[in-house]
């Protein structure tokens, strides 16, 4: 049965608005898990509900568990690894002074998966997409510069690049690796990469735990009940994000995720409470944009 061409914005949309969820519920445990802490908690209680996940589309509908494959598990790690690395990165470059600007640096993500696309699945970027990658990128970057005119660093600037590229590497790795896997259903398939790399992830930095912080560790089990709604929400996102990955390219899927920072400022009020920046409002017509030209081609 043919995936109809619309299903893609649908999951992407879903994602990005349970992100969104997710990021405000992991800010509250920041304050007593710490930074690491509060990221752990996303794998580490994420990964039964993913389990659950797929065993409900198991028994659903019917299809035999997809073997994992060489490649399929070596994309899926390189996505899961990349993952957590450019998190730390983001945590490094969060420490700087200038960390406003290293996180809008950060959302030059989808430039980052379209090369990577590219050079590493063969995936072809037309000039129309390229446009609307660019559009949507340079509304981000305008809405995320900081208000005031402090003095820059380059240690944070070139974190944030790294974070990016690290990022879109990442989506590069789970789409390649549901690719591989080559599951006769797509969602099945999704799913079993997505359990595959919170498994490899949960791992890692459980391991990373152990070796430098145990303290840190056993606060994040102590505090198991706000971290399982935390680590719902961030599977339950990351069942769409794997489930947009199955059906379209990583590039598409990461620029029209942009629209969670307009989500974002919905959540937080800012454009009712404050008065929206020149540069904000031509951000935001840049982002809205890059989305219309992305899904009308």
């Amino acid at each position: 049965m043919p995936v109809p061409a619309w299903l893609w914005v649908v999951f992407t949309l879903i994602a990005s608005a349970s992100q969104v969820a997710r990021n405000a519920m992991q800010k509250e445990l920041t304050v007593t898990l710490g930074t690491v802490g509060a990221t752990h908690v996303r794998f580490l209680y994420g990964l039964p509900f993913a389990v659950l996940f797929l065993s409900v589309q198991l028994v659903a509908t019917g299809a035999p568990l997809p073997p994992l494959n060489a490649l399929s598990v070596l994309w899926t790690a390189l996505g899961a690894l990349a993952q957590v690395v450019a998190t730390a990165l983001l945590l490094a470059a969060m420490r700087e002074r200038s960390f406003v600007v290293a996180t809008a640096l950060i959302k030059i993500e989808p430039v980052w998966v379209a090369l990577q696309g590219i050079i590493l699945l063969g995936e072809h970027l037309g000039l129309g997409q390229a446009a609307a990658i660019l559009f949507a990128t340079a509304g981000v970057l305008l809405m995320s510069w900081p208000r005031g005119t402090g003095t820059l660093s380059a240690r944070p600037i070139v974190y944030g690049v790294l974070a990016g590229g690290l990022f879109g590497l990442a989506s590069i790795g789970f789409r390649g690796g549901i690719q591989a896997l080559a599951a006769p259903q797509f969602v099945v398939g999704a799913t079993t990469v997505l359990v595959l790399a919170l498994a490899l992830q949960t791992v890692t930095l459980t391991g990373y735990l152990v070796l430098r912080d145990r303290a840190g560790l056993a606060a994040i089990f102590r505090a198991w009940r706000p971290s399982l709604f935390a680590g719902f929400m961030g599977a339950f996102g990351s069942q769409f994000w794997f489930l947009a990955f199955a059906v379209e390219t990583a590039a598409r899927v990461r620029t029209l995720a942009l629209v969670e920072v307009l989500f974002a400022q919905v959540l937080t009020r800012r454009v009712f409470r404050e008065r929206v920046r020149p540069i904000e409002a031509t951000g935001i017509g840049l982002i809205l944009l890059g989305v219309g030209l992305l899904l009308n081609l």
